[in-house]
Formats: C-alpha cells, structure tokens, sequence
C-alpha cells in the first residue's frame, strides 16, 4: 500500500492527481478510464505542467501514468484504499480531473468582478495597513499587527512570483500558483469525503474546491455578494443545466444557478471552507483580508444553527503563507480559526485549542456595516425580539490610510496584447481563449491567423488592468492540445 502523502518518485501535484483519480472511482461500476488530453479539455494542472495521460484500475492497484513538459514518464503504483472501490472490468471512459468544461469563459471574469465590489466596501475596513509602505505611524492604532503580516506576505508572493491573477493580491484572498493542487488535497480528506453540504467562499483560489465540491455531487453552500442583498446560495449538480458545471463554480455562480436562501433556512453544513492571507499551523490562528466577510459568514451560519463548534474549518494556501508569528492573545471573539490547512504539498491538522465565535459579536458591528447589510439587519431585529433587549454596536469605523497597493505597469490596458504561437493547425479561437481564462487571465478577443502551410498564430486583447509580463509569464510553454504554445507581448502594446 503506497500512501498519499509518502514519498514516491512521482512530483506532489501527480500524487494529488492520482489521490483525486481514487475520489473518482469511488461509487462507480466503471474500473478501467483512459484519460486523454483534448483540445476543448486540456487535463494539465494550471500552473504545474503535469499531463495526466492514462490510468488504469486493477485488482493490482492502480497504475497512474504521468507526462511533464520535459516529455519524460514515471510510473507508481495506487492500491485502493476504499470498500467502494470498483471491480476491474473493460470498459473504458473519458473524463478530466479539472474542470475545463465547455463555458468556462465567464469563470474568472465573474470572480474578478466580485472581487473588484468586496474592495468598494469601504464600511467594512476597521484596521489600516502597515506603514511601511506609506510612512505612516499606526503602530497605536488597534490590530495594527494583522496588517503587518498581511502586507508581508501579498509582497512575498508577488515578489517570488507565487501569486496569480487577478493581480496585485492586496487586500484580495491571494490567488498562488499549485491553488488546484491544494484543492485536490482538500477533496482527498475525509471531512470532504464523508461531507454532503459544503460552504465554500466565493474567492478565485477556492474556485476548484467548489468545483470538486458540485463534481463529488455535494450541496454547494455559498454567500451572496458581500451580503449586502441576500444571505447564502445552495447549488445542486442536479438542478444545473447542461454543461453548467463550470459556471456554477464561479464567484457568481450561487446568483445564477443557486436556489437562494433566508434567515430562517433548516440547513446542517458539514464543512466550512474559507480563504485566508496567512495562517498560522500550529495553532490555527488565521488572518484575512481584514475586511470581516468570511467571520461574518462563519457566525451567522452558528446564528441559524446549520454549523456548531464540532464542524470543521479548512483552509487552502500556498506553502508561503503559513507563518507562526500571529499572537493568539491578540485575536478577537470573531476571529475564526482554522482546523485543516491543505497546501499543494501537504495537509496539516492544526488540532486548534482556539475558541470559535458561537454567533454575531455586536459589540464589533459598526452602524455603517449594520446599514450595508440587509442581512445583518434581519439578524438584529430576530435575536432582539428573543430577547426583549436591544443589542449593543461597535464603534464607528475610523478610516485611515492603507497600504499602497502595486501599481499597474505601463504595458498594461485596453490595447495590452500578446501574440501566441505552435498552435495545433486544428486549434480554434475559442479552444484558446478558453485555456487562457482557465490560467485566471482575462481577455477581451482572441484572433487566430492561418496563412497556408504555416502554423496558426494568434493575437490575444486583454481585460484592461491586466499585468502583460505576468500574463505572458503564466501561459509560456503551457500545453494545448498536444503542443506547448509560446507566448510573447505585442512590441506595438502602449
């Protein structure tokens, strides 16, 4: 028996592969797939490199072959590790570990969008950023250590070029190249597996856990838009339309596809998972934008009683966002800690001592947050009338200057272009387009020019603001189809 996490000759992203692969099998009367790189549905790891080519289920074990871009191949053997595991037959099928599914062009564009409105939401910003950059003393100003931590650890990602689009990460849930690598470790944990109702938050890192969440054919419970119009959004594989997995996963997919929920919905969440800045493993302690949403989220899921102190809380991170200098004495009633830290290298039970918040601290709500959030209103007004008192507030929300947020370079904007060539003569426009946004970059048009016996070249329009040179950086040497495009910027760019 070969374990999950052990070393083996195999690269960590081709174990988690394999791991995802047994979650797949499970449940099924299908013992032999052949998995094979289409065109419409490259199964490579967005940022790894790694081609799944073919996989095979035996009375054996499990025999997982794997392509990396250097063209060599490694064998390993999986021996199954549930009862439910299939019996070996002939029949073969496709499928894909990720979801490149048809429709996928609105995924990230929806995620970017939710992000740009979190970061309108001025009310929710309680706490300012480190001085360091700015030159401003807020070393007296309360929880001014969360920002400082904060601020390392966006600019170490951007500096070691971790971080992925959409770009700069401050004061965003950092997207980092191996996120889906972290997700498949997450879906090969038993609190995923023996789940039936998962809360996912809407972030661009977390989007592959949602996927696998609605591909395991689990509830997806995700929050509504900041909560300024409505509470939580249920999704169901079953009341998807056709080839609307990929849509369903994105940030704006509980608005579109979710049967929308109130106050007063019976539900039982068996996991919560929620994206953080940094995290510390050995105690639990997390930190998040500083902007309240994912706390919030947490505590009024205790309001209605679908969560309790038992149920887990997970977190998906790169390996650099794990630190250990966040003081637990220092964290706040609603500061929620995390239980499961899964990195694209490893999963870490953190068993946290850590006090979760049993409901809605009030005395930290401020009257601005209160007057954003529909929601929170109704909350007030129920736990009022139980009571037959009227529940405190926080102060006023003190805005103080932030952190300087990166600026976006020169090559960057409306007439941002890349040209992309070694393209397979029968690859079309939308193939493209579909497999740049599946690398979280934005587009605007894609162009493809076929002259004679020449391989086609194309041109690439990006969404204004995106960073050229990491965009360019991202797709270099990716495969499609069956070869490794190349990528340069338009010289003409303004």
């Amino acid at each position: 028996m070969v374990s999950r996490a052990m070393a083996i000759s195999l690269p960590a992203r081709a174990r988690a592969c394999a791991a995802n692969f047994r979650r797949l099998c499970r449940g099924t009367s299908k013992g032999a797939f052949v998995l094979q790189a289409q065109q419409q549905a490259p199964l490579h790891t967005i940022d790894s490199g790694v081609l799944v080519t073919e996989v095979k289920h035996h009375s054996a074990g499990m025999c997982l072959e794997v392509r990396k871009h250097t063209e060599d191949f490694s064998e390993a053997k999986f021996s199954p590790s549930h009862e439910q595991v299939c019996q070996s037959t002939s029949e073969s099928v496709s499928t894909s570990l990720f979801c490149n599914e048809a429709s996928y062009s609105d995924i990230d564009k929806a995620g970017s969008s939710l992000l740009r409105l979190r970061e309108e939401v001025n009310g929710c910003m309680n706490e300012v950023a480190s001085s360091t950059e700015v030159g401003n003393d807020i070393s007296n100003v309360p929880s001014s250590w969360k920002w400082a931590i904060r601020e390392r650890i966006w600019a170490l990602l951007e500096r070691e070029n971790i971080a992925m689009h959409p770009l700069p990460v401050h004061h965003r849930i950092p997207n980092f190249k191996g996120a889906p690598t972290a997700a498949l470790e997450l879906a090969n944990c038993p609190e995923f597996l023996s789940a039936t109702c998962i809360n996912v938050n809407p972030d661009v890192p977390q989007k592959q856990v949602r996927f696998l969440t609605l591909f395991g054919q689990k509830k997806l419970l995700v929050p509504q838009v900041k909560l300024v119009k409505g509470f939580f959004s249920e999704i169901e594989v079953s009341s998807l339309p056709k080839g609307g997995l990929a849509n369903a996963c994105s940030a704006d997919g509980g608005a579109k596809y979710g049967k929308q929920l109130g106050i007063d919905a019976k539900l039982k969440v068996d996991l919560i998972v929620i994206g953080s800045v940094a995290v510390d493993p050995k105690t639990g302690a997390r930190l998040g934008t500083g902007k309240g949403f994912e706390d919030l989220e947490y505590a009024m899921l205790r309001e209605i009683g679908a969560i309790d102190d038992s149920t887990p809380v997970a977190t998906t991170v790169h390996d650099r966002q794990l630190v250990d200098d966040i003081p637990t004495e220092e964290l706040c009633a609603y500061d929620v800690p995390v239980d499961i830290i899964c990195t694209p290298t490893q999963v870490i039970y953190t068993r946290t001592s850590l006090r979760k918040p049993e409901g809605i601290c009030w005395e930290f709500i401020s009257p601005q947050k209160l007057d954003e959030m529909q929601v929170l209103h109704q909350f007030r007004k129920q736990a009022e009338l139980h009571t037959g008192e009227k529940l405190p507030l926080g102060p006023s929300e003190v805005h103080l200057p932030c952190a300087e947020k990166k600026e976006v370079p020169e090559n960057s904007g409306n007439n941002a272009r890349i040209f992309i060539w070694n393209l397979s003569r029968s690859t079309k426009w939308t193939d493209l387009k579909n497999h740049i946004l599946s690398l979280g970059i934005e587009v605007e048009k894609v162009s493809i020019v076929r002259k004679g016996r020449y391989l086609p070249v194309a041109r690439v329009l990006l969404r204004e603001g995106t960073n050229v040179e990491s965009a360019v950086q991202a797709l270099d040497w990716t495969e499609l189809g069956d070869m490794k495009i190349r990528v340069q910027m338009d010289s003409t760019s303004k």
